[in-house]
């Protein structure tokens, strides 16, 4: 017999870290490979993870809650082991004299200098001596939890001296390890703990404002004649398809023509270059009652107005559902924001990292309007508003594109097809 340990998976591009939401098995329960083990939310995704292995589940390392970092044990099995498997693990647990001397003989000891990143940075931070800390986990590998219980206990004997420090992993830079002071609580106050997918919005968002040097423009648009046509045929559209044709598609399907146009806005930041995208793929925002969802419309450009509100409904019931995947979240190249929905009229978004742009359909309102002829009509008007990274594009493109993204709005009637 053999006991494996699982690691927090990666759960899509970037993502660094997952938060346990749910364990689906217990200690002593037998599993399968590729057998669901647990549910884990990221930032991109909620997804449940697999098991790598067949065999006894003997602990439940991560707790529900509890946010690791990929590649940290959320859990170890019991597996079978071929006899020519065993003979190094002996041959580990016999160890050098002077590890049985410290540690007992027998131990395993195996990993006990295998540092995870979030170790690292935590005792760093604190000025703990990896080396004097127990480690609980498989092979005497020190667990973040084990660095954490330090630090709540308080155990000065082991804090490092202002020597030692020097030779600990490298220290995250400043500004990065500096907290807001905790504001003081008065009778009534709620402290509201900070989700893991609260902590990555927040990350990914501190380092879009950061990173990116946004500029933002507007452009209002008259959509009277594209308002009568989807009300004109939303029901029937309902009754046939078995899904609603939202205002929102059209929008979308604007937007990925114009991207069409002009392939400068479906760009990314890289550094010394910048990279144009071939695809055409839109992230589109989803809300939650405490998290905010980035999933992606592969191909838009490709989808007609029934395709992309078709996407929209599935992505969005999955976001409810809890199923959305890590394909649903990868690979988008420019956001469209449905901030309409919730009553906005002007909004400046923070740029989806690492796009180029992020455009935000405001709420589509009746105001007076001087027409060409001088005359005075009720429209229905709609603000479009995009945030762009000025390292990648200009004011003249981005007033172009806006500008087409107006146009195709503007002459959408009862002649457009959705199909």
């Amino acid at each position: 017999m053999a006991i494996e340990q699982m690691a927090m998976p990666q759960l899509g591009e970037s993502v660094t870290e997952g938060t346990i939401s749910k364990w689906l098995v217990s200690p002593g329960d037998h599993v399968n490979k590729y057998d669901p083990i647990a549910e884990v939310m990221t930032d991109k995704v909620n997804a449940e993870v697999p098991s790598s292995f067949t065999g006894t589940i003997t602990e439940l390392v991560g707790e529900e809650g509890q946010t690791l970092a990929v590649g940290e044990i959320i859990c170890k099995i019991e597996t079978e082991k071929t006899e020519t498997q065993e003979a190094p693990e002996r041959e580990e647990e016999q160890g050098t004299p002077a590890n049985n001397a410290s540690h007992g003989a027998g131990k395993d000891r195996s990993n006990k200098a295998r540092y995870s990143p979030a170790v690292l940075r935590l005792a760093g931070e604190h000025g703990i001596q990896l080396e004097q800390v127990e480690g609980t986990g498989a092979g005497g590998r020190i667990t973040r939890k084990d660095i954490q219980k330090i630090i709540d206990s308080g155990m000065q004997q082991m804090t490092e001296t202002p020597k030692a420090a020097a030779v600990q992993a490298p220290q995250e830079p400043k500004q990065q390890q500096k907290q807001a002071p905790a504001p003081a609580l008065s009778a009534g106050d709620i402290e509201i703990p900070v989700t893991g997918v609260r902590k990555a919005i927040a990350a990914n968002m501190h380092k879009s404002k950061t990173e990116i040097p946004h500029a933002w423009t507007m452009m209002e648009v008259d959509v009277t004649n594209m308002t009568a046509y989807r009300n004109s045929i939303k029901d029937s559209f309902k009754q046939k398809e078995g899904f609603n044709l939202t205002f929102f598609a059209f929008f979308v399907k604007a937007a990925a023509q114009a991207l069409k146009e002009f392939p400068q806005m479906n760009s990314m930041w890289a550094g010394d270059k910048i990279v144009q995208k071939k695809d055409i793929n839109i992230s589109i925002a989803v809300a939650t009652e405490d998290s905010l969802f980035v999933p992606v419309i592969k191909h838009a450009d490709e989808k007609t107005i029934k395709g992309i509100a078709r996407e929209i409904t599935d992505l969005a019931k999955k976001v409810r559902d809890g199923k959305l995947t890590a394909d649903d979240m990868q690979g988008g190249t420019f956001t469209v924001n449905n901030t309409g929905s919730f009553g906005s009229v002007q909004s400046m978004g923070i740029i989806n990292h690492p796009q180029a742009a992020i455009l935000q359909v405001e709420s589509i309102v009746k105001r007076p309007v001087v027409m060409n002829n001088g005359m005075i009509a009720v429209r229905d008007m709609v603000n479009l508003c995009l945030s762009l990274d000025h390292r990648v594009l200009d004011g003249l493109v981005c007033g172009r594109f806006l500008g087409r993204v107006k146009e195709i709005l503007e002459n959408i009637d009862e002649n457009t097809s959705v199909y």
